[in-house]
């Protein structure tokens, strides 16, 4: 029995100093990620990105529509080979910019990745100095549907946003 209750006795005992020691925090880092005056270069900059990919495009389109239209044209002077190799030529820019298309909203996700990756990681350290500083052992992000309550004394949302520099409102 002794052999038993001396673990068990134990683990309570541990699981208490381990509770003890924790401290939660929480962090709106899409909020803050709001405020950051960077944000408004990231914009910028996948707008342009976003132009740069309605312009290729543009161009793959207006490429088709002059092969098409040359196709036309001259398919009654055409050889069949010649007809079938123009053809599968236009099958194959159909097949470009359909995937182009398909693709295009892909490339901005991963370009917008690319842009806000610095400012997470700006957010991050700052959340990192902050979370060291005052004690916390976790802290866990929340979004609009994430907690049910929260403690508004262990919030780092504006401790973060005034080491960061950003104003608080």
């Amino acid at each position: 029995m002794k052999n038993i209750l001396f673990p068990i006795l134990l683990l309570i005992i541990s699981t208490q100093a381990i509770a003890q020691q924790s401290k939660v925090g929480t962090i709106d880092s899409d909020f803050i990620l709001s405020k950051m005056p960077e944000l408004t270069k990231v914009q910028t900059d996948l707008k342009a990105y976003n132009t740069k990919l309605e312009a290729d495009l543009k161009v793959k389109v207006d490429d088709y529509q002059a092969k098409v239209k040359a196709y036309q044209e001259g398919v009654a002077t055409m050889t069949e080979p010649m007809k079938k190799t123009k053809q599968e030529e236009i099958i194959a820019l159909e097949n470009d910019i359909a995937k182009f298309r398909q693709n295009g909203s892909q490339l901005v996700q991963l370009e917008q990745n690319k842009l806000l990756q610095p400012l997470y990681t700006k957010i991050g350290k700052a959340l990192e100095e902050v979370a060291k500083a005052e004690g916390y052992t976790q802290v866990l992000t929340i979004t609009t549907s994430g907690l049910a309550f929260i403690d508004p004394k262990f919030d780092l949302t504006k401790t973060v946003m005034i080491k960061l520099g950003i104003p608080v409102e």
